[in-house]
């Protein structure tokens, strides 16, 4: 796990350390540690600004984030774990923190907690610091301790736990160059460090010493022999299999050691203690050592501090107003999204078009031949020029109101809200979270679904967050809606009337999602849902310079770079499709009339899908596709309004039932390339990647046809 041998002055690849090449000889590695929701990202990003690198550990599909910050006379490579409560590896962000603060031999590391609930993270401090000496706790977010009326006392618990601690504020910058400095003294052993021991009951302690000079002789100073004496006891089976490799042979060859393992573990259980309560003792003395420390070093002046969140929070996690408050803040971030994206779309693809014209003119002038100047510019670029003017507004809205639920901490509330009828489906409660992220983009909930534990879960995540549309979706389910729908009312219930059907489409997409996962755990992936700690992070004011820059750099570019890689060949697959003819007849339109049977059972037609098989690079297109194919145009065209387009439609055989079953179609079929590629990638799996194609596609078709079926039958259609 960690630094490739070209960004820091170690490297960790798959628990091997190596040294890296001579021109990062003189760089420091520090590691960034902390519980989730403390500002350990933010002491990263103010510290190393723009001079990051992210990526995937390896072997894992957990992202990581490394830079480069310079201090005094010294680089130091920065390594930002991921969040985790513990190091007892439940989960694979656990496993990562763990394998890289034991083999990947940071010269420090940087404990970030949170000093309105400091007790809770010094048991994770304490797990590391059994691990190595040499550390700096950073005591984050102390403005909203001084709010809160609570008192650290640094100095005080520097003495408790035998290493530097320094109180930071990183949203401001405040107390970063003392840590700093704390962390350049430590790791260039300048800073005497005499870490705390943590000593375990008097029949734990004998076991310990029985198993670790047998450890010692066999890696020396490698890892702390001690703690892994206590992993062994523990029996932790992803260590091992870790430590294994890291020594490049296996423990099970060496009969001394296993002969040592066998006779501690007697020892024990003649004592009483089995596996798990061995376990339970462990974890018991850490919490109570850090009761003990918290005691020791922080004062409550006002016991009722978190009295305001905890009203709050009776409100919005109420079973009574926690889901309708909840469906209220994702109409306003639609509508916001919607409304909002009008504008700022026809503005860009004015912009783009624009640039369409100028390279028309360029070729005309260079005389290129008309098929090159036609695939290149009225194929490719006016695909791309699409999907860029569809897609960039409604992400640069969507995805910064997102962070800022996020920011503002009631993301997890959502989570909390909706835990239950996850659980009820055997999914996880964190799927609200990723399917929430959906609505933005699905290959970015699909990436998101690496916050989930079990392998299980997180397959069931990603198989199912297609079910909510994302905003490529959104144009095609507006117009539909404004015109199929809203249009059979008028007046000024017309949009009323679409927006309702929007919101039931949508709502309706989470019911699919849950009866999904539901059936899903039942049959092919089948099992119990596995528990999680949920913590529900104090409110805080949100930093909108922060959100902004995150929601572009994390999201909006990386979704649309992926877009632009896939929607580029589609434009040509499109061109050929509607220029290529045999016998009069184009591609397209072959290829239309061929399909058209099995459209009319589905309650549409040949080119409706057509349409959503050659939006497959990206959603956005699907509308413009079929305004192409009926105007028997040879590249794609916009409408200048929803009653032209109504016009068409109708003149071509659309129904209100047409105008449904292409609502449902749409939210219910594929997901587009940069999604596939997406889960691809997260799963390492073709046959999970044909799933996710296959799975939303014979829902959309089994309930297409019903609601045709059912409506022919009536004589509604």
């Amino acid at each position: 796990m960690g630094l490739t041998s070209n960004q820091a002055g170690r490297c960790v690849f798959a628990g091997k350390t190596t040294i890296s090449r001579s021109n990062n000889a003189g760089c420091k590695v520090i590691a960034l540690a902390g519980n989730p929701n403390v500002g350990k990202s933010t002491v990263f990003n103010s510290l190393t600004g723009l001079k990051q690198h992210t990526g995937n550990w390896p072997g894992k599909t957990v992202s990581n984030a490394e830079g480069r910050y310079k201090h005094k006379d010294k680089t130091f490579i920065m390594v930002d774990l991921p969040g985790t409560y513990s190091l007892m590896a439940n989960s694979m962000e656990e496993e990562a923190a763990r394998d890289f603060l034991c083999f990947g031999k940071p010269d420090c590391v940087v404990i970030v907690t949170d000093s309105t609930c400091l007790e809770r993270n010094l048991n994770l401090v304490l797990q590391i610091i059994e691990i190595t000496g040499k550390v700096v706790v950073c005591v984050n977010l102390i403005d909203e301790a001084k709010r809160k009326k609570i008192k650290i006392n640094c100095s005080v618990l520097s003495k408790c736990l035998g290493v530097p601690v320094i109180p930071t504020n990183a949203r401001s910058g405040w107390g970063l160059m003392e840590l700093m400095d704390a962390v350049y003294d430590v790791s260039g052993d300048v800073a005497a460090v005499a870490p705390v021991n943590i000593s375990y009951d008097e029949v734990i302690e004998n076991a310990i010493a029985m198993i670790q000079p047998k450890i010692y002789s066999l890696i020396g100073n490698k890892i702390n022999s001690r703690w892994a004496a206590l992993r062994l006891l523990d029996s932790d089976d992803t260590f091992i299999k870790v430590l294994e490799n890291y020594l490049d042979f296996e423990l099970s060859d060496n009969a001394q050691l296993l002969e040592a393992i066998k006779a501690a573990k007697e020892y024990l259980a003649k004592n009483d203690i089995c596996p798990e309560r061995l376990h339970d003792m462990i974890v018991s003395r850490l919490v109570q050592t850090a009761e003990s420390i918290s005691n020791a070093a922080v004062i409550y002046e006002n016991k009722h501090y978190s009295r305001t969140d905890k009203r709050i929070d009776n409100v919005l996690t109420s079973r009574l107003f926690g889901i309708p408050i909840m469906l209220c803040f994702l109409a306003i971030i639609f509508w916001i999204t919607i409304v909002g994206a009008n504008l700022p779309s026809r503005l860009i693809s004015d912009f783009l078009f624009a640039i369409e014209d100028k390279l028309t003119d360029i070729s005309m002038s260079a005389g290129l031949p008309k098929w090159l100047y036609a695939v290149t510019v009225q194929g490719i670029y006016r695909t791309l020029a699409w999907v860029v003017s569809v897609m960039l507004p409604p992400m640069a809205i969507f995805f910064p109101l997102f962070t800022l639920l996020e920011d503002v901490g009631y993301l997890p509330r959502i989570a909390f809200n909706l835990d239950n009828f996850f659980k009820k489906a055997c999914a996880h409660g964190k799927q609200a979270l990723t399917m929430c992220m959906g609505f933005g983009c699905n290959a970015v909930g699909v990436i998101g679904c690496r916050i989930i534990d079990s392998p299980r879960e997180r397959l069931i995540a990603i198989l199912t967050n297609v079910f909510v549309p994302c905003n490529g979706r959104f144009p095609t389910l507006i117009a539909v809606s404004a015109i199929f729908i809203g249009g059979r009312f008028g007046g000024a219930f017309a949009s009323f009337a679409s927006t309702l059907a929007l919101t039931a489409v949508v709502l309706f997409g989470i019911l699919m999602t849950l009866l999904i996962s539901y059936i899903l755990s039942k049959t092919i992936l089948k099992g119990l849902p596995s528990s999680f700690a949920l913590e529900l992070p104090p409110y805080r004011k949100p930093l909108i310079g922060r959100i902004i820059v995150r929601s572009v750099f994390d999201r909006i570019l990386f979704v649309l770079g992926r877009a632009a890689i896939v929607a580029a060949p589609a434009g040509l697959v499109i061109w050929i499709m509607a220029n290529i003819t045999i016998a009069g007849t184009s591609l397209l339109a072959f290829a239309a009339n061929f399909i058209d049977p099995f459209g009319k059972l589905l309650g549409m037609d040949g080119y409706i899908l057509m349409a959503f098989i050659l939006g497959l690079p990206a959603n956005e297109i699907v509308i413009p596709i079929i305004i192409m194919s009926y105007m028997s145009a040879g590249s794609m065209l916009e409408i200048e309004s929803l009653e032209d387009l109504r016009q068409l439609l109708i003149s071509n055989g659309w129904t209100w039932l047409t105008g449904v079953c292409v609502m449902l179609f749409s939210l219910m079929h594929f997901p587009c390339g940069t999604t596939l590629w997406t889960i691809k990638k997260e799963t390492r799996s073709a046959g999970w990647t044909l799933a996710a194609f296959a799975i939303p596609t014979a829902a959309g078709i089994i309930l297409c046809t019903a609601v045709a079926g059912i409506a022919r039958l009536l004589g509604l259609a």
